[in-house]
């Protein structure tokens, strides 16, 4: 990035007297956030728009976060008490500003009454707090004047919030500031949404390569496009194979999904093939902190969703009365999730608990494990489109159980397994390393925008040699357009 090429240090600095802050410039005022935010609790306006404070995207409408998720609306019907947000104020979530859950608003609506709104005062500029305050080194400051008996339950109150040292730059200095960190956000952005891009393509070509050997069989002459022709900007429709021979004997399968397949394979239905298991954890026992911390893994929903084939760690652990209400999955069962990442799979490699969200499959004999999860791959979007789906959004077991798969002989289903993973395995190695470079330019952003908030180097040459953006755009820490793609966001 050109942008930043010549960027250095201020020319003298001073202690801050804050731990999280070090060193800033000799010009630059370090003073308490009173004396910088007012407290605002505007109430009594019950028909504004709903907002949430999340982690991962600041101030965002709720509607917004809750489109194409399973969460539901748990506000309160009697919003009279909810707090007023304005443009320009600055809103966190008390339970979660240890995390990140803080940011500036570009919106006007209401917010949760256990949430604190700050008003900049007229030399602070709210972007810049927007910068300042997500930051790592920021988090750790908030998690230090958090209170609480454990995580779960600490809270930055107002009158602490207050009392935590910050740097204000000069007016013109802290819009120097936003103006740069925009436009190399910008630039971020750019890089990261055509490397996201190319990841798409690159799962949709490992997808039909997949398709093609669970549904057509092996032996099949068809031309894709090697790893180097595929581009961020390439059509999908480029990438559909060109069949040069159809040699082999094929009948319909009479599944629509499927298709014709190889005249010697048979179709079962799920529950003739595998044995099905349903956890029982239910929302209840979730909460109950007398379950946990035990011998028994337990694998929440986003844990079958994150992984890439196995899941091979856990973070919580079940005792004996949280046995009594889980389910436990042994070591080789393949795991799906009916609810949230609705019909997403992985294979277990070791014994663990699951919650009613999770489905598992044991292998009956005659079908291989891996052929199976190929299998349940391109089953995905049937699933979607066709199961029907209850009231919390999960899928239905028992029509999950009744849909008709492809059944090779056993033998052909593990030489599927070994060409596909053979074919696949350099569409992962080169997501993996795609992954890689996205994750390295997010740390990047990290510890740039930490460097220049905090003064340790100075923007405001390279700032004023910048193009003006066009219209009243808005920063673009704050846009939605290229998100941290972790599955979940946090909004309490």
């Amino acid at each position: 990035m050109g942008m930043i090429e010549g960027l250095k240090p201020h020319a003298e600095y001073k202690e801050s007297g804050h731990r999280w802050l070090g060193s800033v410039p000799n010009h630059w005022s370090v003073l308490p956030n009173r004396a910088l935010f007012d407290e605002i609790k505007d109430r009594n306006h019950p028909r504004e728009e709903m907002l949430s404070v999340t982690i991962t995207r600041g101030i965002v409408r709720q509607k917004v976060l809750l489109d194409g998720s399973s969460k539901k609306d748990s506000s309160n019907l009697n919003k009279g008490a909810y707090k007023l947000v304005q443009p320009h104020d600055i809103a966190y979530n008390k339970m979660r500003a240890w995390q990140g859950a803080l940011g500036a608003s570009t919106l006007r609506g209401i917010i949760s009454p256990a949430y604190v709104v700050m008003r900049p005062r007229k030399e602070a500029n709210p972007w810049f707090y927007h910068n300042l305050y997500r930051t790592p080194s920021f988090a750790k400051e908030a998690e230090r004047w958090s209170y609480g008996i454990t995580s779960d339950m600490w809270s930055l109150r107002p009158e602490h919030f207050k009392v935590i040292g910050t740097v204000l730059p000069p007016p013109a200095e802290q819009a120097a500031i936003v103006r740069f960190l925009d436009h190399a956000n910008r630039k971020i952005d750019g890089f990261i949404r055509a490397k996201r891009n190319l990841i798409g393509l690159l799962n949709e070509q490992k997808q039909a390569i997949i398709h093609r050997a669970v549904t057509r069989g092996l032996g099949q002459e068809e031309e894709y496009p090697q790893i180097s022709q595929i581009s961020a900007d390439q059509n999908s429709k480029n990438l559909r194979p060109s069949a040069k021979s159809a040699d082999k004997k094929f009948k319909p399968s009479g599944i629509p999904w499927l298709g014709d397949i190889p005249s010697h394979w048979d179709v079962r239905r799920v529950k003739q093939l595998t044995q099905i298991l349903r956890g029982k954890f239910t929302h209840r026992p979730r909460n109950d902190p007398s379950l946990y911390d035990g011998p028994y893994p337990f694998i929440q929903t986003g844990s079958v969703a994150r992984a890439k084939k196995f899941i091979r760690d856990y973070k919580q652990t079940l005792n004996e009365r949280g046995l009594a209400v889980s389910k436990l999955f042994p070591k080789g069962t393949l795991c799906m999730t009916i609810a949230a990442n609705i019909g997403d799979v992985a294979i277990l490699d070791f014994e663990a608990c699951f919650p009613d969200s999770v489905v598992g499959f044991v292998p009956k004999s005659g079908l291989d494990r891996d052929f199976l999860y190929l299998v349940f791959l391109c089953l995905k979007e049937e699933l979607l489109s066709d199961a029907p789906v209850n009231t919390q959004g999960n899928l239905n077991v028992e029509r999950i159980g009744v849909k008709w798969l492809p059944f090779p002989p056993f033998a052909e289903q593990q030489r599927i397994v070994d060409q596909v993973e053979s074919e696949a395995g350099t569409f992962d190695t080169a997501i993996v390393r795609t992954e890689r470079e996205i994750s390295l330019m997010q740390e990047y952003r990290t510890r740039l925008t930490a460097d220049i908030v905090t003064g340790k180097l100075d923007v405001r040459e390279a700032a004023a040699k910048l193009p003006d953006l066009p219209g009243d755009a808005v920063p673009e820490a704050l846009s939605n357009d290229v998100l941290e793609e972790t599955g979940e966001d946090q909004e309490e």
